[in-house]
């Protein structure tokens, strides 16, 4: 292992002491990871907050094989130490990353090519709230959704982390339509400032009707859905003919009153994926093009991660209660 100066032998991390509310988030002594073939060990400044991290806090998401237990998906820091096979990062050198696991804490490994610099432009925070929702939108909406410059694009929970995300990338992309459900009118006027052309309050509107108003009773391209539960058979109606229904959360539970007929009378693409358990090699893929094809956006002001509130790592409960409130608006993120 390289590293520029000694290290401490523990760390402060967050431990799940038994599945739970978040009062089972409590900050403990941990040995510092070691990092392993092609890893480095970052010196953590800032965690994203995910609802993944609630799932596994409630034993709903258990860690990959090998992984962390530590919550945690993302994190941005400093490089302090590196396995001698490293080659793309040297110590020193400010980054931010997709991890498995092991984010809540004060130092954390992860693997080189699941890293990337951090733009000039952003601040550890911000860079922080990156990787997880970024790598997801990147990898659904347009490696599986193949969203394509000209499109209508229907985003559920348009006011999240993935959300507003999905909303910054379709725009910057060249989506004709932008269209985002949400809960409130104070989410619906941050999504339409943030570049939603059309924002659907889910409490009073239809999106179904909605969509199809906003589009000539076409449909959207693609449809981004956390939710599931009733929304997949009304998302087949919203559909446009060969619409993509890209799934990356089921909320609300298994689908119901599914009506297939509708799948193949337009010719529609049910696809969907999870992050976390993909191996390193293909999260690397997926940084690649970010690296290529968004990293840039960021460094020229174009597109910024949006930040609704902050926590030091020890209030990591009081992160998760925010989180399950549904009351942000963006990322929520722990300060190391």
């Amino acid at each position: 292992m390289t590293s520029s100066t000694q290290l401490p032998a523990d760390m402060v991390a967050i431990e799940i002491m038994h599945s739970g509310g978040p009062e089972v988030l409590v900050p403990v002594k941990r040995p510092i990871p070691i990092p392993a073939d092609g890893e480095i060990l970052v010196k953590v400044t800032a965690a994203g907050v995910n609802r993944p991290d609630v799932m596994q806090r409630r034993g709903q998401y258990a860690p990959p094989p090998g992984a962390s237990d530590i919550p945690g998906l993302e994190i941005a820091g400093v490089v302090v130490a590196s396995a001698s096979n490293v080659s793309r990062f040297k110590v020193g050198d400010k980054v931010c990353g997709l991890i498995a696991g092991g984010g809540y804490a004060q130092y954390c490994v992860i693997h080189e090519t699941n890293a990337l610099l951090i733009p000039a432009s952003l601040t550890d925070i911000e860079a922080a709230a990156l990787p997880e929702t970024f790598f997801t939108v990147w990898a659904n909406l347009f490696q599986r959704g193949h969203l394509t410059a000209g499109e209508t694009v229907l985003i559920h929970g348009g006011s999240s982390g993935i959300g507003t995300t999905a909303v910054l990338l379709s725009k910057a992309f060249g989506a004709k339509t932008v269209i985002v459900t949400v809960g409130s009118e104070e989410k619906r006027q941050a999504c339409l400032a943030l570049g939603a052309d059309i924002a659907i309050n889910y409490h009073t509107e239809d999106f179904v009707d909605e969509t199809k108003r906003a589009t000539a009773d076409k449909g959207a391209d693609v449809i981004v859905d956390l939710i599931a539960g009733d929304y997949v058979a009304r998302n087949y109606e919203a559909a446009a003919m060969n619409g993509r229904i890209v799934q990356i959360g089921t909320q609300h539970g298994s689908a119901k009153d599914l009506n297939l007929m509708l799948m193949l009378l337009k010719r529609l693409t049910h696809t969907g994926s999870t992050l976390r358990s993909r191996s390193v090699a293909e999260k690397a893929l997926i940084a690649k093009e970010l690296e290529q094809q968004v990293w840039p956006l960021l460094g020229e002001h174009k597109i910024k991660p949006q930040i609704f509130q902050t926590f030091p790592l020890e209030k990591a409960a009081k992160a998760h209660e925010l989180m399950e409130s549904s009351a942000h608006i963006g990322k929520i993120v722990l300060t190391v």
